[in-house]
């Protein structure tokens, strides 16, 4: 399948509404919930406005995964840039019907590729220790584990559990 990566944009509202309500059920299964207020449209549309303002002034950049057809396949976003340091975070989201097809490692390697051009010499990425598939994801990309947080975990609800990854450019 041909992917195309292409910054958010503020009419990309509506459908990137319907792709977040349409797979907030399987996204919420394995990352914790964003709360009944993002998904109402006037919050939305707030929220999307200060993402578009954090990408406008460099500090994080946000990106939808679309099919030829235009249609939103999932997201891929480089945030928490450090300008100074040369390095932000990774993170990625794909549509439930759309998983284990390739395209999280793709979009993911776009964004990579887009990392000269951005300033960034560092990503650093976590997934949790039960998401094997985005595990694999970071590895076919380079990443390489620095962290697991399991090791030395009390067991209480409110430890987080991670994998940590690091990609450096060579």
């Amino acid at each position: 399948m041909n992917i195309q990566v292409e910054l958010l944009a503020a009419e990309d509202a509506a459908a990137l509404l319907a792709f977040e309500i349409e797979n907030r059920t399987f996204f919420e299964s394995s990352v914790p919930g964003r709360g009944d207020g993002y998904y109402q449209p006037e919050g939305f549309q707030e929220r999307q406005g200060v993402l578009l303002d954090e990408q406008e002034g460099g500090e994080s950049f946000f990106y939808l995964i679309k099919d030829e057809k235009g249609g939103i396949l999932g997201r891929v976003n480089l945030v928490d840039i450090d300008k100074q340091e040369r390095c932000g975070s990774l993170g990625y989201r794909i549509s439930e019907n759309q998983c284990g097809k390739g395209i999280a490692a793709k979009a993911v390697g776009m964004l990579i590729d887009e990392l000269p051009a951005l300033g960034v010499k560092r990503v650093d990425a976590k997934t949790a220790p039960n998401n094997a598939a985005s595990q694999r994801v970071l590895e076919k990309n380079g990443f390489e584990m620095t962290e697991n947080s399991l090791v030395g975990i009390s067991g209480s609800k409110e430890d987080a559990q991670f994998i940590y990854y690091s990609w450096i450019q060579n």
